[in-house]
């Protein structure tokens, strides 16, 4: 959303006499209303510079004036930015020499994090990283963290089928299955969310339909030569 110059007027608000200078920018309004906020940048990297100069001010001031002149304290905020830059090198990592039990100081782990850190500094200006309070390299989703995100997955679709008084039980067999079937180091957990709708969700709905399961019933999800089976 903030990849054009003009951008920067919808986070501190449109200059006197141009449209939408009364409704404030969405950032400093949101933060004037709000000021022990969590705020997220997604992507930053691709920002427009002019985006950078405004996080330049927040970063080292803590204050930010809005269209309308008024100072915005961001100093109890939580900024959080995201960005895939060097994103390739943990890939990399992932299917060359990770493991599932992380190991911090295995030497590939640190010169992947070091590759990553000269990829920032490649593309963001000294003066904007050095503004940064700390910068984390997220490791890659292992199966053991897939296992319990199929958990979490597993609960919502127990708390839809609550509203139709169906209870839902799942074999440990099945979520193994789900975890290695929907694990995939390139895409994280989202295959994983496809194939719960697809294998379960999707499957459940069509037996509601045509009248094979009911209200009150109880719908059991096994594993059947490597096939998610409901019974």
């Amino acid at each position: 959303e903030y990849m054009e110059k003009h951008a920067v007027a919808r986070m501190i608000g449109s200059p006197p006499g141009y449209i939408g200078f009364e409704e404030g920018g969405q950032l400093t309004e949101a933060v004037r209303r709000r000021p022990y906020s969590v705020v997220l940048f997604d992507e930053i990297e691709k920002a427009h510079p002019e985006v950078f100069n405004i996080l330049l001010q927040i970063l080292d001031d803590g204050v930010l004036t809005d269209a309308k002149g008024r100072k915005v304290n961001f100093k109890n905020a939580l900024i959080i930015m995201t960005s895939n830059i060097g994103n390739e090198y943990v890939r990399e990592f992932i299917l060359g020499f990770a493991d599932d039990n992380g190991g911090e100081n295995q030497p590939e782990k640190k010169a992947m994090r070091e590759k990553v850190m000269s990829a920032l500094r490649q593309h963001f200006k000294p003066e904007f990283l050095n503004r940064v309070d700390e910068i984390i390299v997220f490791d890659a989703l292992g199966r053991r963290e897939l296992q319990k995100i199929v958990q979490l997955q597993l609960d919502l679709v127990q708390r839809r089928l609550s509203e139709k008084k169906i209870k839902l039980a799942v074999a440990a067999t099945a979520k193994k299955l789900l975890a290695t079937k929907g694990y995939n180091p390139d895409y994280g957990a989202r295959p994983l969310k496809r194939l719960i709708e697809t294998e379960i969700l999707n499957k459940i709905a069509k037996s509601i339909i045509e009248g094979k399961i009911k209200e009150g019933q109880k719908v059991v999800v096994d594993a059947q030569k490597d096939q998610i089976v409901i019974k």
